[in-house]
């Protein structure tokens, strides 16, 4: 189970380094993070959005080819579409990007500052911190016989009520075992949990 309390102060580690922000997808299966999270200037995210950068950007296809860390500038690193020179336009004028874990299950970091490069010994330090943070968002993946059971009702369509009446359960019940089950996958939704158990071939 995910020590929340642990967990954030690990995440707030990236804060000495990531003077204007950092974005940090935890766990990439099947394109879509376990968790994400970014303290990215919101003009910016929304800009990035709107553009639909990520498919465009550079430090996306650099994560998914190669683990370690890199900074922005790396020249070997193209980027066809400007997707660095929109970034400084919002202050994001240095940063380094860091990817852990394997391509089935990628943990990938950004961090940026408006005032200087980051240096070698903060970049490993930052890879430390993904590390870290990979490890410690490994989802819990033994879900009980119940709760694959009541996530499976509602996959196949059924709403609380007959869902809890095929089970033979209240539907007070099948919600505490749904909650849970968003718990131990970190799932926002219902919905979101039932994706992740498919992914993970949970259901």
């Amino acid at each position: 189970m995910l020590d929340r309390t642990q967990f954030d102060g690990e995440l707030s580690r990236l804060d000495l380094y990531a003077e204007v922000g950092y974005f940090a997808a935890l766990h990439i299966r099947f394109t879509s993070p376990l968790m994400l999270l970014t303290t990215y200037p919101d003009e910016w995210t929304e800009h990035y959005r709107q553009r639909g950068f990520f498919l465009r950007d550079p430090m996306t296809a650099w994560s998914f080819a190669s683990t370690g860390a890199t900074r922005w500038s790396n020249k070997k690193i193209p980027d066809p579409f400007g997707v660095f020179d929109e970034a400084r336009k919002f202050g994001l004028n240095f940063g380094c990007t860091v990817a852990a874990g394997p391509i089935t299950s990628r943990t990938v970091i950004s961090v940026a500052r408006s005032d200087r490069e980051l240096t070698d010994a903060e970049m490993a330090e930052i890879e430390k911190i993904a590390k870290t943070l990979h490890s410690m968002a490994e989802p819990d993946i033994r879900l009980t016989r119940a709760q694959i059971e009541a996530l499976k009702c509602v996959a196949d369509g059924h709403r609380h009520s007959a869902a809890a009446a095929i089970l033979g359960i209240s539907e007070s019940a099948l919600k505490l075992r749904l909650a849970s089950v968003r718990e131990r996958l970190m799932a926002r939704t219902t919905a979101e949990a039932i994706q992740r158990a498919k992914d993970l071939n949970l259901i």
